[in-house]
């Protein structure tokens, strides 16, 4: 019965990745002979524009509620009663969890199709070597980059490279080492032979890149402790920024902004329009609903996704970015009344004079070229070069506050490290980094204890449940039961249910 299961998996699997194609008005429509799948460029465009789809699903939220809910940056409003979601907050979850769940079966989903282009590409005979290269190149990037999330959340996962029979996915898990192997290669394959980002038509918004993969590089080796090999990488980049078109936008808000969001700091990200095409759900669930004495006259507002008190204690008033990603008033879309909101509510995906949050169109940044100074001031601290790592951390504090007023001075090693680590807080809340970022450097458990008791003191007694709950398992997630139901080579991580 489990191959079955999974066998129908499959088969539904691979029917997606044609349906993304055109080859059905070419073909005969009476048999499917694999072969016929990936016989021209268009085809293979296709393969690889389908392993960009799960994307959509692991970013548009899902990436943001593992990687800040169970976090000190956010918690759910109440207009989120969904019991996974509080369990997330609370660190209640377990292997039953659906986001948890979601977040192993849509980076799967990805791989699956970035392996269906890696494999059948290379022998389409219609291709130019060239052309076959920047396809290969896209999905290999890709896949590296649902094999880095997947080995971060979980530790070691089952290494599949490619899928010819069912037996082929029931494998064990490997050891995240040769995970981490599979992720270098892949994106030192991508590195070569992708092009720079203003070598794309307009088309192409969007794609992977050169200095993308470059840049994913490195934050893999800093992942992996490998510092130098981290910093030798980013300095490939950002030492000449110019040359791959990235740099800081001079405001903070303009990565959010319409006629800005894929400028210069714009490395890898979501390109969402207004419907009927896919757009950006955030707005909805973020937006003030239950924390306004009326409503602000934009529909679809659930105050879903908020901000911990202490996340927004955390900012200055003289920083600048507190304004764009927190809000305590809204303009009425219709009478242009200003409507105060009884607590911060999230704004960085907030698009004023929208009817409907639905209607929002707010790109989802995947990598942001500020997440490329920061590890990059990271990896300088850490191999000694201390003047120059404050150097580069003081360019985001310099966009910050508009002026050099909120500079870092000298300061030892490890109080850069509790620097860089803060100043991540301040300048991605809302974008998925923190849990990343905590467990990276080994103050998750630590962290959410001060967390826990700051909460209960200014907030909500209750979150003192956070430090009954905390375990020292929690650096990794769960290996969903369901999958381990499926698959009996599978095994749970220690300590979870």
């Amino acid at each position: 019965m489990k191959k079955s299961i999974l066998y129908i998996t499959a088969v539904l699997f691979f029917a997606s990745i044609s349906g993304c194609t055109s080859f059905l008005d070419e073909k005969p429509n009476d048999r499917l002979v694999d072969g016929n799948f990936y016989s021209n460029e268009k085809d293979a465009q296709s393969a690889v524009d389908g392993a960009y789809i799960p994307l959509n699903d692991l970013y548009n939220r899902l990436m943001y509620m593992l990687g800040e809910l169970p976090t000190d940056n956010m918690k759910n409003g109440l207009g989120m009663p969904n019991a996974f979601l509080q369990d997330l907050e609370f660190l209640r979850h377990n292997s039953q969890n659906t986001f948890v769940k979601d977040m192993w079966r849509h980076s799967y989903s990805g791989i699956l199709r970035a392996n269906t282009a890696i494999n059948k590409i290379p022998g389409i005979e219609k291709v130019t070597e060239n052309k076959k290269n920047l396809f290969v190149a896209q999905a290999k990037f890709l896949r590296a980059l649902y094999y880095f999330n997947l080995v971060r959340f979980f530790g070691d996962v089952p290494l599949i490279l490619d899928l010819k029979t069912v037996d082929d996915a029931l494998v064990g898990r490997t050891p995240k080492a040769e995970v981490y192997n599979q992720i270098i290669e892949d994106l030192t394959f991508a590195e070569t032979h992708l092009p720079l980002r203003s070598e794309y038509a307009d088309i192409d918004e969007g794609r992977a890149n050169r200095g993308a993969a470059k840049i994913l590089l490195g934050k893999v080796y800093l992942t992996m402790g490998e510092f130098q090999k981290s910093k030798d990488k980013l300095a490939e980049v950002v030492d000449n920024e110019s040359t791959y078109g990235f740099g800081l936008h001079q405001e903070y808000g303009a990565n959010w902004r319409a006629d800005t969001e894929a400028g210069i700091e714009a490395v890898f990200y979501i390109e969402y329009k207004r419907p009927p095409y896919r757009h950006n759900g955030e707005m909805a669930l973020s937006g003030p609903r239950y924390s306004v004495s009326e409503p602000i006259g934009v529909a679809a507002m659930n105050e879903a996704d908020i901000p911990t008190k202490e996340l927004y204690d955390q900012f200055d008033d003289n920083d600048t970015r507190k304004d764009v990603n927190f809000r305590t008033e809204f303009k009425h879309f219709t009478t242009g009344k200003i409507i105060t909101s009884s607590i911060p509510i999230s704004v960085k995906y907030f698009v004023d004079g929208l009817e409907s949050g639905d209607l929002c169109d707010v790109n989802m940044h995947i990598i942001r070229y500020a997440d490329a100074l920061l590890m990059y001031a990271e990896v300088l601290n850490e191999t000694g070069e201390s003047t120059k790592a404050l150097e580069v951390l003081n360019r985001i504090r310099q966009r910050a506050y508009g002026d050099d007023s909120g500079n870092y001075t000298a300061m030892s090693k490890e109080e850069f490290r509790k620097t860089i680590l803060n100043e991540r807080r301040l300048e991605f809340p809302h974008e998925g980094h923190r849990w990343f970022d905590l467990v990276r450097m080994g103050v998750f458990v630590e962290r959410m204890k001060e967390h826990s008791a700051y909460e209960a003191n200014v907030a909500e007694a209750n979150k003192t449940d956070i430090a009954k709950n905390l375990r020292e398992y929690m650096v990794l997630m769960p290996i969903p039961q369901s999958e381990i139901d499926l698959n009996p080579n599978l095994t749970q991580n220690p300590g979870w249910e």
